[in-house]
Parts: C-alpha cells; sequence; structure tokens
C-alpha cells in the first residue's frame, strides 16, 4: 500500500489551518477557471472568495505560501515574460504560484472528507436501471463496428460512474444504519420516527431489487458476448489520452478500466459462482428492519422497565429533601411507611373494673383485636337484628286464592261438562270464566288434525279435561252469549269430559233434539 507523504495534509491541522486552506482553495478555483498561475496579488484577491474574510499582510502571506511551498503542496517560477517598472513591481509579480500534484491531490482530499462527513447514503434503484441501460448502449454500440469510439468511451465512462455512485451510496447508507442501531438515549419518539421511515425506505428498496440485479447481470454478459477488451480498447482509442512525458498511460488507463469490469461483475455476476453482492445487500437491508425492530423494542422495554426499592428510595428521599414543613414530613412518613399510630389503642379490655389504671400496659391483660380492624382499620358494628317478616297471613291469603282459582275451575269445568255430544249452540249463554275454558278447548281442538271419522280431539295440559269437535254441515250458526258481547260462529257437535267434576251439566236440554 502506497503511503501517503508526511507533509501532504499537514495544511489542515495546526493554527493556520484555515488560511491555507482558503490558500489551496483559491488555486483549485483558478484551476477550474484554467488559470496555470497565480501571483501574490491574485492570490490575495482570491482569499475572499475562498472564505478567508480577514485582512493579511504580504509578510502572512508570503510566508504561507513559502510553508506550503515547502510541503510541496505548491510550486514556484520565476516570470522572466513580464516587464517589471520597479524593483517593487518586480518582488510582487516575479513570482508565480501553482499547485503540484501532491497539491491537487492534498485539495481533492480534503474536499473529499468534508463531502463525506456531510453527505447521506442511499439506496437508489434508479441507479441499478441506469446501470442496465448503459450496459445495453454499450451492447448495441459493440454491435457495430462503424459506430463512434468517443460514445463507447462516454458510455463507458457513465456506466462506470453509476456504478461508483451505487458503491459509495451504498457504504455511505450502510455505515448510517449501523449509527442509527447503535443510538442510545435517543429520544423514543423520533428513534419512531426515523425507525418508521427507514424501514419503509429499505422496503421500498427490497421491491423488485432481485429483478433489476438479475437484469444487469444479464446485461454484462450480453456485452461480453461482443468482447471486454474490445470494449476497451475502442473506449481507450475514444478517450483520446493526452501525451504525457514518460511511460504510456494507456495500460495503465487500461488497467483501471478492467479492475472497475471485475468489480461490476462482482456485484451482480461473479466469475467465481460466488454469491453477488447484490445479494448480500439485500440480506444486510432486511436485517436492519428487523434489527430496527428489535432496537426500538429494547428502548420501548427499557421505558417501561419497573422501579427498583433502591430507586424508590431514591425518590421518596427527593420528596423528603422537598418536603414544605415539619407537618408534610409528618404526612408523607404516614404515606410511605403507614408506621403511625396504632388504631386500636382506644379498645379496652371487656371489664375495666377489673384492670386498676395504675397497671402499665406490659401487666395489663391483652385486648382481643379484630380481623377487620387490622386490615381495613374499622370496627365492627352491631346494630339491632333485622326484623323478621311475618308471612303467615301472605301464605293464608295464597292459600284462600288457591281455593277460589280452583273452585272456579271446578265450577267451569263443570258447566262445560257435557253427558255426550251436544251442539255447541246449546251452551247459550257462559258467565266469563267457562266462555274462556271453553274457548282454549275450541282453539286445541281445532289446531289439530281431525281423524278418520272427522273428528278432533284436544285437552288440557294436566289430561284431566278432554274435547272432541264434529264439524256439521247443516248451515246451522252457533251464538254464545256472555256479559262481555256474543261470539257467533259455525255451529259444531261438541262432547267434553272433565275427569274429577261432580257437578253436573245444566242448560243442555236440547242435546237429543239437536243431535237427533
Amino acid at each position: 500500500m502506497r503511503r501517503v507523504p508526511p507533509e501532504m495534509f499537514r495544511f489542515a491541522t495546526g493554527e493556520r489551518a484555515d488560511l491555507y486552506g482558503a490558500i489551496l482553495g483559491a488555486f483549485g478555483a483558478a484551476n477550474e477557471r484554467l488559470e496555470t498561475a497565480l501571483v501574490l496579488d491574485d492570490v490575495r484577491g482570491r482569499l475572499r472568495t475562498a472564505g478567508w474574510l480577514d485582512a493579511i499582510s504580504d509578510d502572512d502571506l508570503h510566508g504561507a505560501l513559502k510553508a506550503l511551498r515547502e510541503w510541496g503542496l505548491l510550486d514556484v517560477v520565476q516570470n522572466h515574460a513580464e516587464n517589471y517598472r520597479t524593483a517593487e513591481e518586480y518582488e510582487r509579480r516575479n513570482l508565480q504560484y501553482s499547485l503540484t500534484r501532491r497539491g491537487e491531490a492534498a485539495l481533492a482530499g480534503v474536499q473529499h472528507a468534508l463531502e463525506v462527513l456531510t453527505a447521506t447514503g442511499a439506496l437508489q434503484t434508479a441507479v441499478l436501471e441506469a446501470i442496465t441501460d448503459r450496459l445495453d448502449e454499450l451492447y448495441v454500440l459493440l454491435k457495430e463496428p462503424t459506430s463512434p469510439d468517443r460514445r463507447i468511451f462516454s458510455t463507458l465512462q457513465e456506466l462506470e460512474g453509476h456504478l461508483e455512485a451505487l458503491l459509495d451510496n451504498t457504504k455511505a447508507f450502510n455505515g448510517e444504519l449501523q449509527r442509527l442501531l447503535r443510538v442510545e438515549g435517543a429520544d423514543l419518539n423520533v428513534f419512531r420516527e426515523v425507525k418508521a421511515a427507514t424501514v419503509a425506505y429499505l422496503q421500498e428498496f427490497l421491491v423488485n431489487l432481485e429483478q433489476r440485479s438479475h437484469g444487469v447481470a444479464s446485461a454484462i454478459a450480453r456485452v461480453e458476448e461482443r468482447g471486454v477488451a474490445v470494449l476497451h480498447e475502442r473506449a481507450l482509442r475514444g478517450a483520446e489520452l493526452p501525451p504525457v512525458a514518460g511511460d504510456d498511460a494507456g495500460p495503465m488507463w487500461l488497467e483501471r478500466r478492467r479492475a472497475r469490469w471485475v468489480g461490476l461483475r462482482a456485484w451482480f455476476l461473479p466469475e467465481d459462482g460466488a454469491r453477488p453482492r447484490v445479494d448480500r445487500l439485500h440480506d444486510v437491508a432486511r436485517r436492519a428492519i428487523v434489527s430496527l425492530l428489535q432496537v426500538l423494542d429494547r428502548i420501548t422495554e427499557s421505558r417501561r422497565r419497573s422501579s427498583s426499592a433502591a430507586q424508590d428510595f431514591r425518590e421518596l428521599a427527593r420528596w423528603f429533601a422537598d418536603a414544605p414543613g415539619d407537618e408534610d414530613l409528618h404526612r408523607l412518613w404516614t404515606l410511605a411507611f403507614g408506621l403511625g399510630s396504632a388504631r386500636h389503642a382506644h379498645l379496652a379490655h371487656p371489664d375495666p373494673e377489673l384492670v386498676p389504671s395504675s397497671r402499665t400496659w406490659a401487666e395489663a391483660p391483652p385486648v382481643e383485636v379484630s380481623a377487620l380492624l387490622r386490615t381495613s382499620g374499622r370496627t365492627e358494628r352491631f346494630t339491632r337484628t333485622g326484623k323478621v317478616r311475618d308471612v303467615a297471613s301472605v301464605k293464608a291469603a295464597r292459600a284462600h286464592k288457591a281455593r277460589q282459582e280452583r273452585a272456579e275451575l271446578q265450577r267451569a269445568w263443570g258447566t262445560l261438562r257435557t253427558d255426550g255430544p251436544v251442539r255447541l249452540s246449546d251452551f247459550g249463554e257462559l258467565d266469563d270464566a267457562a266462555f274462556a275454558r271453553l274457548l282454549d278447548l275450541l282453539g286445541r281442538a281445532l289446531s289439530a288434525h281431525p281423524d278418520a271419522s272427522g273428528t278432533r280431539r284436544a285437552g288440557t295440559s294436566d289430561g284431566q279435561v278432554e274435547i272432541s269437535l264434529v264439524e256439521v254441515d247443516d248451515g246451522r250458526t252457533a251464538r254464545l252469549r256472555t256479559s262481555k258481547g256474543v261470539l257467533t260462529g259455525p255451529d259444531h257437535v261438541v262432547s267434553i269430559t272433565a275427569a274429577g267434576v261432580t257437578e253436573a251439566p245444566y242448560g243442555r236440554s236440547g242435546l237429543r233434539e239437536a243431535t237427533g
């Protein structure tokens, strides 16, 4: 590995680093304007544009230029082509300074370092697509022998530029990602926002990454079918390198191109069959998503960690220190430790006369303390027993009501019971209770299916009363009168039997006539 000359970056440190940097920056800006050399007045005039705003004497400026020249960053020559009218003018305009190769490298190195410090990495899928496009363009150009070599050179430069951008951005982004994972003490809300944005960014980058990397690998294979050596030779002709003293720059230029092509293959199509680096990038992105989520969980858990006893005592000590008065201190003590006065001190012996008041508490017999007083601080209060309700009258009333209902039911069934088939119209007039029972029986019978003889049969739920109903097609109408009105409907032949009912039916003398 080549070693950097020891004095190369000395200008970037020390008390006069700003002045040295401004002078080199002025020479760098002059190079961009194609100015080959600067005299003392030119340097002084360019310092302000390079960021040096303080006044500087000729001696200081000469001293700074001399130091840069001693470190090999500047070169100075005598300008014998100018005409000088005075000795002072000769001293000021005779010497011309210019950057040496080491000076250009030192200035570029510092500028690159500053750019890296402020740069942010990015994973841009557009770069992959640009690489594929340039490869396809090279494939088309190599297909035509008459295509211009300059076009091949410029396309190859663009390809290498995109590849370099991919590498730089990937390295920078990976560094930022690692620093993000190492963040300690960051605000949880800020970290959650950054995490969410980073995870979304990675997920978007992973979409179709495999397809894009496969497209680049296919494009590399197509170009290699035309010949990479031919590509580089034609690009070298298109580069039109200037003649330099010493060795030919062509072989070195070709060596750098071959190294770049090997790097391109290592990323997308390794020659030894190894895993492409772009796949590792895929793994890194996925691991980063998992790591970010784990770090977020760890921070969240650390924020939720329960307080320890030592932390509780420290916090309590701070409260005691901040208490405004003794009364607050006592109240805080009582709330924190619960070691106030005994809550059972007011309890007395069941027979206080047996315990003299002069006896000490250590000699006095113990007093039983209830569990309720120990646990909740309240004593039991024994009050008068609640009055038990006398339910004898209620039971008697309910029994009387039950007997009445049973009697009414017996009377109703006795009213409705028939000693054989009768006409429904024979019931004539009924009281309300008997009428309600009859309607219930008729409803049950009419909802039942008729048997082979056309008779519908039904009964009560206790099986004590049964009814049979036969429809008669003679056009007669039954009219049942009650205190609430008259029910009119088709007349039927009805037979009701009631088990355990001893009351005789009444009011149906026309039975024989109706059925006969």
